[in-house]
């Protein structure tokens, strides 16, 4: 699936529906899986509708067994061998834009 031709809510509403999907396959309903996370039904429902927190996935991930796959979601990025130098081997904390430098155009993402 291209997720970048879909808009966000669209994102969002895929994400819902795999949690659904998940959720069926451990033969959980809704309810259930609210009181083994410790979560209100209504919080359950808005993360399936593609509405919920970060802290409402990691949650619902844990109990389902299926935390490792946060991996796969947004993949550690790691450092750059070349910019692990450049810093002395010390890791980037923040960001520095481009400020101090006139020539830098913005990315587009």
């Amino acid at each position: 699936m291209d997720y970048y031709s879909l808009a966000d809510k669209a994102v969002l509403a895929e994400l819902g529906k795999r949690f659904r999907e998940l959720r069926l396959r451990k033969n959980l309903t809704q309810q259930q899986l609210a009181d083994r996370t410790l979560l209100s039904l209504s919080t359950i429902k808005a993360l399936e509708a593609g509405k919920a927190k970060l802290s409402t996935l990691v949650a619902v991930l844990r109990e389902l067994g299926a935390l490792e796959s946060i991996g796969d979601f947004i993949p550690d990025p790691g450092i750059s061998p070349l910019q692990l130098l450049e810093m002395g081997g010390h890791k980037r904390r923040r960001a520095t834009g481009s400020r101090g430098r006139p020539d830098d155009k913005e990315v587009e993402w």
